[in-house]
Formats: C-alpha cells, sequence, structure tokens
C-alpha cells in the first residue's frame, strides 16, 4: 500500500472531544479514494457504490499529521474495489481501516459501464474534461 496523500490535523478537523472528528476522516477517505479511482480507470465519472465496515482503531488530535493508504483489489466489470488505511505519519500508529471501498464506472449519461481495465497504472489516462 503506498501512503501519498497527507493531512494535518487543525482546529477546524476536531469534535468536541477534541480528537479528529470522524466523518471529516471519512470525506477525507472518499475523496482520495475516487480521485485514484478516476486516475486509474482513466475517467472523471466514478461513483461511491459501497464501503464496508469501517474500524476506528485510534485517532488523531490537533497538530497530528496522518497519512492514508489506498490499494487497488479488484478490477470488476464496470467496477474497481480497493481498501484503505490511515494512519499517524510519525508514530505509524493505523488509525482508521476499511477493507473494501467499491467505486463503479460510469458513462456520461450516468449508467455503469465496462472500464476494461486489468491492472493497476500510474499514468494520467487523458481524461477529456471539457465534454459532458
Amino acid at each position: 500500500m503506498n501512503f501519498y496523500t497527507r493531512k494535518w490535523i487543525k482546529p477546524e478537523d476536531l469534535n468536541p472531544n477534541g480528537t479528529l472528528f470522524g466523518g471529516t476522516l471519512l470525506r477525507w477517505i472518499d475523496e482520495e479514494a475516487v480521485i485514484y479511482a478516476i486516475i486509474q480507470l482513466g475517467n472523471p465519472y466514478i461513483v461511491t457504490k459501497y464501503i464496508s465496515e469501517i474500524n476506528f482503531v485510534s485517532s488523531a488530535v490537533q497538530g497530528d499529521i496522518i497519512e492514508m493508504g489506498i490499494e487497488a483489489l479488484d478490477f470488476g466489470r464496470t467496477s474497481l474495489t480497493m481498501r484503505c488505511e490511515v494512519r499517524n505519519k510519525i508514530t505509524r500508529k493505523t488509525i482508521l481501516s476499511i477493507d473494501r471501498l467499491v467505486f463503479v464506472n460510469l458513462d456520461k449519461d450516468g449508467s455503469p459501464t465496462p472500464h476494461n481495465k486489468t491492472e493497476i497504472t500510474y499514468a494520467y489516462m487523458g481524461i477529456d474534461r471539457t465534454t459532458k
């Protein structure tokens, strides 16, 4: 698993207990995962289909730096399944893990469409963002 995205925990990210608000973390994960899916599938029309059990292992506090890791597990006909781990950048302690996140490739009309991908790529696939 590669850890590329890092976030610095700021006061606006905290819940009343003074720890990272889970909803904020889940928003960051969903955004990071859909970006990963867009790059892998070469299509800006991607939606979140499913997120499995979310395991909150520990928390983060103001000033912590966390990092999010995403790994592709399976390429379905129209979907991409990934897993995610979030950890403290300094201590390497796991903050959260998600075993399965499923994203679906859509056509311009919003219908699931085959993506014809079978393996991870690391190049931006020339997505045309000007047409709808």
